[in-house]
């Protein structure tokens, strides 16, 4: 009667344990996972700079981690502060009219609602309307709120990354199971997933705003430049994005007295300037990452409702990780069956 080897058994118990562990982790961590991916985002961004300074220059790494993480903090923040002070007039503007928008928003309806005799503010849609708002607006704020407790213990991660960098890849390095250059693969199809997805973002962002320009200058739109500037930052933003620029002109053009030009808006804005991220970012992840335009779609989908708007880049990166998995797992098993 053959039996198990006492080394077979403590492995599989040691593998079992580490499962355990590693599942109860996951469960009690997994708000976190959003804050650790966007600090490896940054992380492969800033490594080469990182290292150029302890390297090269003979900084204390504390001293270049904090200057890094300074620099991309100036980046990521001083658009969103940007944004927020030129709002801010626009959306005075909006609470001192509100009166007057409301009451243009009315006429235009009771017109249509004469002409094509159809009942539009009925109390059932307005109860609807306001259970809808009532319902996005603590999202939105929920979302905001998320988001910025996410850059915190990003950045809070970072900051050991980039201190203890080599010691962690190094230790990479040791702990996967695979071949040299299988890892090397790996590494280096992951870097540029990140780097392609991380420079897309801005990228699409900056051609959502080009083409709502060209919008905005058609329509007649007063500061075409400013509303411009608006749209990427905006396109940027989780939950709402450039609708944040499209929807206020269209309610500035009902205000007005423009009604026609704010229905055009309204469908210009969602038609196309919302519809240009779907469409440059199947180019761009092509052009960047070589990444299909099907990994791209699915992706998206699948980082959004997993890990929320760090999800537009670590989705597709997901997807295009598990075909590469697949393709080092051949290479590794195949290759030590030949030599066998």
């Amino acid at each position: 009667m053959n039996t198990i080897p006492n080394n077979a058994i403590r492995q599989v118990l040691l593998l079992i344990t580490i499962l355990l562990i590693g599942t109860v982790l996951f469960i009690y961590l997994q708000s976190f996972i959003p804050a650790f991916l966007g600090a490896y985002t940054l992380y492969v961004l800033m490594r080469k700079y990182m290292f150029i300074l302890q390297g090269k220059y003979k900084w204390n790494k504390n001293l270049a981690a904090t200057l890094l993480m300074l620099l991309s903090f100036l980046i990521i923040m001083v658009p969103i502060l940007v944004f927020a002070n030129l709002m801010t007039a626009r959306i005075a503007f909006a609470v001192n009219h509100s009166s007057e928008l409301l009451t243009s928003i009315q006429n235009f309806i009771a017109k249509y609602e004469k002409q094509y005799d159809i009942h539009i503010l009925t109390s059932e849609n307005i109860r609807r309307i306001s259970a809808m708002g009532a319902e996005t607006l603590p999202k939105i704020l929920g979302a905001t709120f998320n988001t910025l407790t996410t850059i915190i213990i990003m950045y809070f991660i970072l900051y050991f990354m980039l201190v203890d960098g080599r010691k962690m890849e190094s230790h990479f390095y040791e702990w996967v199971p695979l071949k040299d250059e299988n890892l090397l693969l790996l590494r280096k199809e992951l870097n540029s997933l990140v780097n392609s997805n991380a420079i897309g973002i801005p990228l699409i962002a900056l051609l959502q705003g080009v083409v709502g320009l060209i919008g905005y200058i058609i329509l007649g739109v007063d500061e075409p430049i400013f509303w411009f500037v608006i749209t990427c930052i905006a396109a940027m933003l989780p939950v709402v994005g450039a609708a944040m620029a499209y929807i206020p002109l269209s309610l500035l053009f009902f205000a007005n007295g423009a009604s026609g030009k704010g229905i055009i808006m309204l469908v210009y804005g969602f038609g196309i300037i919302g519809t240009v991220d779907n469409i440059f970012r199947f180019w761009l992840q092509k052009k960047l990452g070589d990444v299909h335009p099907l990994i791209t779609v699915f992706g998206v989908i699948i980082g959004v409702s997993m890990f929320g708007f760090i999800g537009l880049i670590f989705g597709p990166i997901l997807i295009s990780l598990f075909l590469l998995m697949i393709k080092i797992y051949a290479n590794e098993f195949s290759t030590k069956e030949g030599h066998s």
